[in-house]
């Protein structure tokens, strides 16, 4: 199961590795040398980038028709689509084995993920936004109800991504418990192992996910010819450490901070913050 979702995040670019000497930006302010873009595995880069827009424009329009709007562009991609289809089948497969009443799902990209499940189970769906307002539906192909009444109810939410949780932290579950719900169960599709598994379990929930970023998975990359040696290593490097590698990279880079910020936009955004973190020097 979590082998044929590593070879289908690569396979649509979900994962994407940089080349030794062009590290990514994170919106943490830190560098690595690799992206992940789960929500890819709706069939490829373009498809979800222009389902992630037309997300934008249905939550804008009407925060209570959006869920119906969304669920219906993702059904059609799960009935043409072989990879998104098996991921929400094993998403659905996972959620079957846990005790919950209804799925809730974070603006935006969980949305991807956590629609179709409750969907293929019969359940309720939340809906989440960012503001941390939310859209309940009995029934995701009807409008929804924007202050529901959940008391006693066990949601199980499902993310594409879990990293250091911080959004369950400042969202996700607030929410849930705010509306009187407990929640004690979460699935990703990818732990990044970067502390989320710990931060979850400090909150009382436990996570369960289809995959996870370690050293097997570049590994495997490797010997298929997906990244070179060069760019296993700086990854293998950086699962090690992420502070040691931003770190190592920044002293043999020296100019690169300046060069970064040199660039403007959402670039210079980040090294002007990792700056001020502290992460590196000009």
């Amino acid at each position: 199961m979590a082998d044929k979702i590593a070879e289908a995040l690569f396979e649509t670019k979900a994962i994407k590795v940089a080349p030794s000497d062009t590290p990514f930006w994170y919106t943490s302010g830190r560098l690595g040398p690799f992206f992940i873009n789960t929500h890819f595995l709706l069939e490829n880069e373009a498809a979800a980038g222009e389902v992630l827009k037309r997300i934008e424009a249905a939550i804008k329009d009407d925060r209570k028709t959006a869920p119906s709007k969304i669920f219906d562009m993702l059904l059609a991609y799960y009935n043409k689509n072989g990879t998104f289809r098996m991921t929400m089948d094993i998403l659905a497969k996972m959620a079957s084995e846990l005790d919950f009443d209804y799925i809730s799902g974070g603006e935006r990209r969980d949305f991807f993920f956590s629609m179709m499940p409750a969907y293929l189970l019969g359940k309720p769906h939340l809906t989440i936004y960012k503001d941390l307002t939310c859209c309940y539906n009995e029934d995701l192909t009807a409008d929804g109800i924007t202050a529901p009444e959940l008391k006693g109810r066990k949601a199980l939410h499902i993310a594409d991504l879990v990293t250091e949780a911080s959004s369950y932290e400042r969202a996700w579950i607030p929410v849930i418990r705010g509306l009187g719900s407990d929640i004690t169960d979460t699935i990703a599709v990818v732990d990044r192992h970067q502390g989320g598994l710990e931060v979850l379990a400090n909150m009382g929930v436990a996570l369960h996910a289809i995959t996870g970023i370690n050293k097997d998975l570049f590994e495997e990359a490797f010997r298929n010819g997906i990244i070179d040696e060069a760019q296993k290593e700086l990854v293998l490097r950086f699962l090690k450490s992420p502070n040691d590698y931003m770190t190592d990279f920044i002293k043999a880079n020296p100019d690169f901070i300046k060069e970064q910020l040199a660039l403007g936009g959402k670039t210079r955004e980040r090294a002007e913050l990792a700056i001020e973190k502290g992460y590196c020097q000009l």
